[in-house]
């Protein structure tokens, strides 16, 4: 009976007080900290200051796959510089020498080498950001961050490969004995458009490519059209003068002509033809925005699925 009674008076004894923050001290309570884990709202994507709290992953992320992406290549960051080149010389041969389209005073090469530049910025930025998902598939399944780190770590990476053909074109352009003009102060502002539409369709094809792996092989023949429907190794008034008219809607309605002629304005002056229509560059703008608008919303909604189907 002794041993009853002490276990009940035991069990009926008051708990002793948790600990309360004291006069002195920041620290918080441990009762004042909660975590509410609920469903996430597909506009909170818009809402960056998550990812700004994952910047150490976001980073590290990229540092791995700059380090990754040569590692097992005979010729390692040299191809930064090689794919642009080949691209370039491959339009000067068909456009400059067997179609005989001029250029005017700008070396053929050279000028096919801006318009690869900007494509460049726009295709590499669509393909990583496109395949970080499914690429990354282990960690989007076990590990919880906010899950657009995973395209976002592909600009740094697409960042220095830009650097580094910035830095050839500059190079180019003194051997070709081409004026440096003020012009040259807007490629940041091209490049950041390039990029900006590159990472919008980006969101939209990877979201899709989670449930749908075709997507990324309809991507790869989209962007082989595409190449040859964007003025990136000709000028678009010299196509027409020896196509029908009827071609140039897919000229008129694609951002990247603008974006393509507004990029070598900046390179050459008046010597690539003048300065490109405002209403077209405005056009482009302002597409290059909605899509990533647009891209960042699915991206948003789909991505509660990620985990589940990837």
């Amino acid at each position: 009976m002794s041993l009853v009674t002490e276990t009940t008076a035991v069990a009926d004894a008051p708990s002793p007080p948790l600990p309360s923050r004291s006069a002195g001290s920041g620290a918080a309570a441990p009762e004042d900290r909660v975590t509410v884990i609920g469903p996430k709202s597909p506009w909170a994507i818009f809402d960056l200051r998550e990812v700004w709290q994952y910047r150490d992953l976001l980073l590290a992320l990229a540092e791995r796959d700059t380090k990754l992406r040569y590692r097992q290549t005979a010729l390692g960051p040299i191809w930064v510089l090689l794919q642009p080149l080949i691209a370039s010389g491959v339009f000067a041969v068909v456009f400059g020498k067997i179609a005989k389209l001029s250029s005017g005073s700008i070396p053929y090469f050279l000028f096919a080498y801006v318009g690869a530049l900007g494509w460049n910025a726009f295709q590499v930025t669509l393909n990583r950001s496109s395949g970080s998902l499914v690429s990354n598939a282990h960690l989007v399944a076990k590990v919880y961050f906010p899950r657009l780190i995973l395209p976002l770590s592909t600009l740094l990476t697409a960042l220095i490969d830009l650097g580094v053909s910035l830095g050839l074109l500059a190079i180019l352009l003194l051997v070709n004995h081409i004026p440096f003009g003020t012009g040259l102060l807007l490629i940041p502002v091209w490049l950041l458009l390039f990029m900006t539409l590159g990472l919008g369709v980006g969101l939209i094809t990877g979201s899709l490519m989670v449930t749908y792996r075709d997507i990324g092989q309809i991507q790869g023949v989209l962007i082989q059209f595409g190449q040859y429907a964007t003025p990136v190794g000709f000028s678009v008034a010299q196509i027409l003068e020896r196509t029908s008219q009827k071609f140039a809607i897919l000229f008129t309605i694609n951002p990247l002509t603008y974006l393509i002629e507004g990029l070598r304005w900046s390179v050459f002056g008046n010597l690539s033809g003048g300065a490109p229509s405002p209403a077209g560059v405005a056009y482009a703008a302002a597409m290059s925005v909605l899509i990533l608008f647009f891209g960042m919303a699915l991206f948003g909604r789909e991505e509660r699925r990620f985990a589940d189907v990837i």
